[in-house]
């Protein structure tokens, strides 16, 4: 049995797919070493994620639309705790330049105590462990900015 010589461009298609693929995995966290380890380990089954690849490629035209779409799509889940595969690009395609990280909200504390901003008195209130609304009466640089989640 004669076994088919791959032409140039088919091969050049593999490279592209393995690179979206890769990137996948990078966006992911892991590297290329990680990858081929848990790859060999069956952890990863690479050819799982060859056809998504291979459908993104033609949906995005070249591998650095892909790779971009892949970036946002990555950037967009991470930030909300949620895990994304390569067919999450397809789902939000049409969404893509409209899809933004979720904003980091940030609330001020002082001395472990919430604040809240009056804005009819325009001033800062500190609500203690009893929910009594003290007004503030430190500095602005005494206020400690706490990311809530």
């Amino acid at each position: 049995m004669k076994k088919k010589k791959k032409t140039k461009k088919q091969v050049q298609k593999e490279t592209d797919i393995q690179e979206i693929v890769n990137h996948y995995f990078y966006s992911k966290g892991l590297t290329l070493g990680q990858i081929k380890k848990d790859a060999k380990k069956k952890k990863i089954i690479y050819s799982r994620f060859t056809r998504p690849a291979k459908q993104l490629l033609i949906l995005a035209g070249s591998v650095k639309k892909a790779k971009r779409a892949i970036d946002k799509v990555a950037q967009w889940a991470s930030s909300r705790g949620l895990d994304y595969a390569i067919e999450t690009v397809f789902k939000k395609w049409l969404e893509l330049d409209r899809l933004k990280p979720k904003e980091i909200v940030k609330k001020p504390y002082f001395q472990d105590n919430l604040m809240i901003w009056s804005e009819t008195k325009r001033k800062w209130y500190v609500i203690n462990e009893r929910d009594e609304w003290l007004e503030f009466a430190g500095k602005e640089k005494d206020i400690e900015w706490r990311i809530v989640k």
